[in-house]
């Protein structure tokens, strides 16, 4: 069996990008492990290289894909962009580049949805940039949303030790706590229990927490827990979905990370996100789970402050290529041994 290709977009090419997967590809674990076809612009990833140092040559491939057996130290790279000196400077993005940056992201997805690519690794972008250009998206994940006709998505961000998914994601705490309903923590519970289970581990374990201190303190301190959460997961328990809750956030990672669950769902943003950085804030990934095609991304930004510098760590770049790649596996038809682990 020919090893999965992978779809990596470089993102902002301002930013980190360039240089984290030039990092990334230099590792022979990642290497043996996939094929790759960067999506992006010669001139920012030669410049990349030349950062960090990588022993490494572009080879563009306007059409067609790498081969089945890729050469030592070849990036083959589709070139969507010539970008011009000025739309270059490090840390300063134009309408140009995030005009890049979208079509790298189309480019990638329509090579996972025909079937070209197992599965696709996104670097970081810069939002501002891609709605300079016109498209009005929050991110990347509307963005494939939209493009893969999917209506509901999860976020997840996942590590060796602990995967987190959200409820709610980018939204002000004062507007929480009216879109945490019954419907979405379902759907999220669903979608989670699903795509873990396809790509990770067989049946998991799904812990729901609370969104109130102490799981408000039987209405004390809120009533989303009973009038909201418990009927959602009672809703998915019945149908046959592991999953037990609401648990106060407080005490339930230790037992997240003990091996207690496979998934923490999660109600806001920095609930799941403060736990999950303080244990992979290097190799964290962003799983988008509910599409029709695998995305794994580094669960960081452009780090403007570090671009140019040869200084930024690929960890999460490299967790993210070697995550999509071990997803494509599962998906395509790697076994459960038992206990649940994939072969």
């Amino acid at each position: 069996m020919s090893k999965p290709l992978i779809a990596v977009t470089m993102g902002d090419p301002t930013g980190i990008g360039p240089e984290i997967i030039a990092n990334a590809l230099s590792r022979p674990e990642i290497t043996c492990r996939c094929r790759m076809l960067v999506i992006g612009d010669v001139g920012a990833m030669e410049r990349g290289i030349a950062t960090v140092g990588a022993q490494l040559r572009v080879t563009p491939l306007s059409h067609g894909l790498p081969p089945a057996e890729p050469s030592t130290g070849i990036v083959y790279l589709r070139p969507l962009s010539r970008l011009d000196a000025a739309d270059l400077a490090f840390g300063k993005p134009t309408p140009a580049t995030g005009e890049a940056m979208y079509d790298y992201i189309t480019e990638a997805a329509r090579l996972c949805i025909t079937g070209e690519a197992a599965a696709m690794a996104t670097a970081p972008i810069n939002k501002e940039a891609l709605n300079c250009a016109g498209h009005k998206y929050p991110g990347h994940t509307e963005l494939l949303a939209e493009l893969t006709g999917t209506g509901e998505f999860v976020m997840m961000l996942a590590g060796d030790r602990l995967r987190v998914t959200l409820v709610t994601i980018h939204e002000a705490l004062k507007n929480v706590p009216q879109l945490v309903t019954f419907d979405k923590v379902l759907s999220t519970i669903r979608i989670t229990c699903r795509d873990v289970d396809r790509y990770f581990r067989k049946n998991p374990r799904i812990a729901v927490l609370a969104l109130n201190p102490h799981c408000g303190e039987g209405g004390l301190f809120g009533d989303e827990e009973n009038r909201v959460i418990k009927p959602a997961v009672e809703a998915a328990r019945r149908e046959g979905i592991n999953c037990v809750g609401p648990l106060s956030a407080d005490t339930l990672f230790h037992f997240a990370v003990e091996g207690g669950y496979d998934a923490v769902v999660c109600m806001y943003h920095d609930q799941g996100l403060i736990p999950l950085k303080l244990l992979h804030f290097e190799d964290g990934v962003n799983v988008t789970l509910g599409l029709p095609i695998i995305r794994t991304s580094v669960d960081h930004g452009t780090a403007y402050d570090l671009a140019g510098s040869g200084k930024a760590s690929d960890a999460s770049m490299a967790a993210a290529i070697r995550m999509a790649a071990e997803m494509a596996d599962v998906r395509d038809g790697a076994k459960f041994v038992a206990g649940g682990e994939k072969s």
